[in-house]
Order: C-alpha cells, then sequence, then structure tokens
C-alpha cells in the first residue's frame, strides 16, 4: 500500500514537471479520429458510451480505446484494451505497446472519461498527441482544453453537451 502512495507521489512529480510542455492547439477542423481513455473503475458504461458517440456521427473504426482499472486482472478477458497501475512505473514511463501507440497517435480529439483525479490517468491525458483534449471540469484545468461539467454516469448530456460545443465552433 505505502508502495502505491510513493508510486503516485513519483507520477504527480513527473506531471507537474510536464505541466511546462503543454500545448494548447485550436480546433479548426472536422473530427476524423478520437481517443477515448475511459476509468472503468467505477464506470461500467462503456459501450454505451461509444455507441452514444457513434449515433452522433462517428465512425466507429476511427475511435480507439483504451481503460484504466484499479484492479486489474491478468487472465481476465476485457472487452477494450485495459491497464491498470502497474503498466506505468515510477517514472511515468509505460511499459506496454498498446498504451505507448495511444499516448503517440495524434487524434483529432482525445475524450478523457474520468472524474477522479488519478496520476496514472492525468499524466497519460498530459502526454497524449492529441490535437484537442476535452474531459470533466473536475479534473486539473491544465490537463484539458474543454471540460465539461456533468456527471459521470450522465454519459447522453456528456456527449450531448460535447456535439454542441463542437458544432457551435465550426
Amino acid at each position: 500500500m505505502f508502495l502505491n502512495y510513493l508510486k503516485d507521489f513519483f507520477i504527480k512529480k513527473t506531471l507537474k514537471n510536464n505541466f511546462h510542455n503543454v500545448k494548447k492547439e485550436v480546433f479548426t477542423s472536422n473530427i476524423q479520429t478520437i481517443g477515448l481513455l475511459i476509468d472503468e473503475s467505477n464506470f461500467r458504461h462503456s459501450k454505451a458510451l461509444i455507441k452514444e458517440l457513434i449515433s452522433n456521427g462517428i465512425d466507429s473504426e476511427r475511435i480507439k480505446i483504451v481503460v484504466y482499472r484499479n484492479k486489474f486482472k491478468d487472465k481476465k478477458e476485457y472487452s477494450f484494451l485495459t491497464f491498470g497501475k502497474k503498466h506505468v512505473d515510477w517514472r511515468g514511463d509505460v511499459k506496454v505497446p498498446f498504451l505507448a501507440e495511444f499516448i503517440e497517435t495524434e487524434f483529432d480529439l482525445l475524450i478523457s472519461y474520468y472524474d477522479v483525479q488519478k496520476p496514472i490517468l492525468k499524466l497519460i491525458t498530459n502526454q497524449s498527441k492529441a490535437r484537442f483534449k476535452v474531459g470533466f471540469a473536475s479534473i486539473d484545468k491544465n490537463i484539458n482544453r474543454w471540460m465539461i461539467n456533468t456527471a459521470l454516469e450522465n454519459y447522453k448530456l456528456f456527449v450531448f453537451e460535447l456535439f454542441k460545443y463542437l458544432r457551435s465552433i465550426k
């Protein structure tokens, strides 16, 4: 338990040092690719969230999903690419290839679907090469470009508000 706190401390320190490197880009084009980072520790409606995005005109082939779980079991099969605390080391370096690829992909939009401040999730959002980042208002304002103030369980309202803002920008 103590080691988890220590690991979180070092990840927070890495994250704090990386805040200076945040690049704020302006949203200027149509959305072609979406990265979806979901914390499934308390949220179990990932498939419904994806269906909601698809119903708003996003092609399912252009959505890449990565899921975080507090309790990750190696032998269990998950619906989506899933990772846990053990997949990120003390310095904030990613140990699994799919997560490193997710971070390096230049998505048009990254949706950080978590409302609890977990250092690992914040680090992945911050390191992501996505052009535009959207998340919840309860998360640090330095990480996401847009913040939507809804409850985690109310994914329909989150998607509605997201696309309302995206349409107003076009």
